[in-house]
Parts: C-alpha cells; structure tokens; sequence
C-alpha cells in the first residue's frame, strides 16, 4: 500500500438518495468515490480497491452495518470506518468503536462533519500506511 494524495470513500447505506447526493458533493471535491446499498456489495469493493475511509450505515437489510465492520477489518484493518446511524443508541456507538471503527455520525448527515471525519480519518489511513512501509523496508533490509 503506497501513499497517496488523493482519498478514496466507500459510502455504504442503503438509502439511494443519501448515496447519490453525497457521492456527487465528495466527487465535487475530487475524492473518489463508491457505493454500495449493502454490506454484501461494501465487501465486494473492499476486497477489489484500495479503500481509504468508509462511511457504514448501521441498519441495512441483510449483512448488517456491525457484521460489515467486522468483515472489513479482517479485509483491511488500515481501511477507517466511519458509522452512520439515524436510529443508533450510544452502545450501538460503543459496539461499532470496539469493533475498530474510528467514529459515528448522527443522521442527518451534515456535509461538513462527514468531510471533517473522511480528512481526519485520511490523515490517519496515510500516517498508518507509512508506518506499515518502513516496517516492511526494514524486515526486508
């Protein structure tokens, strides 16, 4: 995994109207972007593409947001997820932190909080990256 300059968000949820309103305001922003309206489709991205920030709702139909999370850090543990939630209670929270995920957000989503944790959470994806680098250069040396 290299650096890079430019972060990549997987929005997950299964509101179609919240994935196509977002994903056009991140892509304003150059940040390259997927969706997916599943924990099933979330994981067939992950497992294809370098993944830097994930916004992850926690109710869905099907694979839910926590069973996703723990699919995700087995995947990649570097990738960062953020938790989406309209009808969390703070232990839905604390299951989802204890589970590897960096932070929630509270539904509705305001554009900034998202773009605030997906800067911060980039910043750390990056940090952990070059960490994870010179490890491997000085194993290898």
């Amino acid at each position: 995994m290299m650096t890079r300059e430019t972060m990549t968000i997987l929005l997950v949820d299964d509101e179609e109207r919240l994935l196509d309103t977002t994903q056009k305001l991140f892509e304003k922003m150059n940040i390259r972007v997927f969706t997916a309206q599943s924990g099933e489709k979330a994981l067939s991205i992950v497992c294809k593409n370098e993944v830097d920030v994930i916004f992850l709702d926690i109710k869905m139909p099907g694979l839910d947001g926590m069973q996703t999370l723990k699919e995700i850090k087995k995947i990649n543990p570097l990738t960062e997820v953020v938790i989406l939630t309209g009808h969390a209670t703070m232990e839905d929270a604390v299951d989802g932190l204890k589970l590897g995920a960096m932070d929630f957000l509270i539904k509705p989503l305001n554009m900034k909080d998202m773009l605030k944790k997906a800067e911060e959470a980039f910043e750390k994806v990056r940090r952990h990256s070059v960490l994870f680098e010179s490890i491997k250069k000085s194993e290898g040396s």
